[in-house]
């Protein structure tokens, strides 16, 4: 089965979720694009976009058609030479409408799983829950005679066992797109012996037509990208704890991540950046990945305790964030959760003295937007983290110990064979994470 006939039956399976709705998006304009050459002009291409809920697919189809159409218009000379027999398009509205119209009609919004049993790709965006995963493999896989790829979006269960677990005699490989996916360029592909060569291929050739920057992980819980934003958030987490002991603990929160976001110039400081993801969905993942570790401790009871107590994070369906260790105005931290209180306290309330006790950030700091857009930047950082390393503040050697332990977690990650390079973990922190710099340097 060549690559267009591969794409003619295609499933998405938690088409309606935030992961689930970019996936069907990049998929139905890739499969579109192919519907619409020459060559297959008399082909039927059918993608069907599962999901439990009627409302959320409702929405699913106002979110498509408003990004499509902001596709649509980026690729007005490519469309031309798509629709160049249809001589009843002239104007650039006319071929986008005409555009929009064939890309839904790809789409096939369903609640029945039924659906995805021709389907001879399946790209699988559910919950991040192990159980649930194997059980929908498994019924696609016996109720099927396509012989079906599944495509799982897992970040942290290992692929071997969801093979094994749902008896898919290798037909299933992890194609882990970063959030949110019609944005994000990296994909991470995680591959199993058992694989067939063409299937790597295809998802190869996918990710490369999609325009995404793919990088091989290995299997193991958590990948690259889990495996170091895990283990750096919990040491975040450690880090406000020991702090804690001087200071109250939403003070200490406070303090790591601004070391992290300013000191260490990142676009985000540790803690936002749990909140962003969700301290439960952080919570769960360690979950996850705890059984696989050999005796690492993945844990954190503080998290533990916040989660229990209603403080969770995540965003609402509108993408703005929801209160998790800060609150937020307008997308920015304006408050700091403080679990002796049980409420939030106003930054401006202590920041100023938290601020003093830190010292003062290195004069050369750069915002990170700025950091990202340097010209030379390795030079830059080279004489930044020098000075950063000299300066005899509390903030300063916060900075450099929270550095030091970000590189030594990059480098077990390669050591340890879960990514196959120094260079695949520097790609995945830069471009899915958009740090400025990759943790595995020699800038201190």
């Amino acid at each position: 089965m060549d690559y267009s006939s591969r794409l003619q039956k295609v499933s998405v399976l938690g088409a309606a979720g935030k992961m689930g709705s970019g996936i069907l998006l990049l998929t139905a304009l890739e499969m579109a694009d192919l519907m619409l050459k020459p060559e297959n002009r008399d082909k039927v291409f059918v993608l069907n976009a599962i999901d439990t809920s009627d409302e959320g697919l409702k929405g699913l189809m106002k979110y498509i058609r408003n990004q499509v159409i902001k596709a649509a218009e980026k690729k007005t000379v490519q469309l031309r030479k798509l629709y160049a027999d249809r001589e009843d398009l002239i104007e650039n509205g006319e071929i986008i409408e005409a555009y929009v119209a064939d890309v839904l009609s790809v789409i096939r919004p369903v609640t029945r799983l039924e659906a995805a049993y021709d389907s001879a790709l399946v790209f699988e965006a559910v919950s991040e829950n192990q159980a649930l995963k194997e059980k929908i493999f498994r019924q696609i896989n016996e109720n099927s005679n396509a012989g079906p790829w599944f495509f799982t979006n897992t970040s942290s269960v290992p692929i071997g066992l969801l093979n094994t677990n749902a008896g898919l005699g290798g037909r299933i490989l992890g194609f882990h797109f970063y959030n949110p996916p019609a944005v994000q360029k990296l994909v991470e592909l995680i591959t199993i012996a058992e694989n067939p060569a063409e299937m790597v291929e295809f998802a190869g050739l996918f990710a490369k037509n999609l325009r995404k920057t793919l990088v091989p992980s290995n299997d193991v819980a958590g990948f690259i990208g889990n495996g170091h934003f895990m283990r750096d958030a919990l040491f975040g987490i450690q880090e406000a704890e020991r702090l804690a002991k001087e200071m109250p603990l939403h003070e200490a929160i406070y303090l790591v991540d601004r070391i992290t976001r300013d000191f260490l110039m990142r676009p985000m400081g540790i803690f936002q950046l749990i909140d962003y993801v969700g301290l439960d969905v952080v919570q769960f993942i360690l979950r996850v990945m705890q059984p696989h570790m050999n005796g690492e401790a993945l844990h954190s009871s503080l998290l533990d305790e916040f989660v229990l107590g209603g403080v969770k994070g995540g965003q609402f369906s509108d993408g703005s964030q929801k209160d998790g260790f800060f609150s937020y105005a307008k997308g920015k931290p304006v408050s700091v959760f403080s679990k002796e209180k049980n409420s939030y306290i106003s930054l401006a309330d202590f920041s100023a003295q938290a601020d003093t006790w830190a010292g003062e950030v290195p004069a050369s700091a750069l915002p990170w937007k700025n950091l990202v857009k340097l010209g030379d930047k390795d030079s830059f950082l080279q004489t930044y983290f020098k000075t950063l390393g000299a300066m005899q503040t509390k903030g300063a050697a916060l900075a450099t110990g929270y550095f030091l332990n970000s590189r030594s977690i990059a480098l077990k990650l390669v050591s340890d064979g879960v990514a196959r390079s120094e260079g695949d973990v520097n790609t995945v922190l830069l471009t899915g994470f958009f740090h400025a710099y990759g943790p595995i340097n020699n800038y201190l």
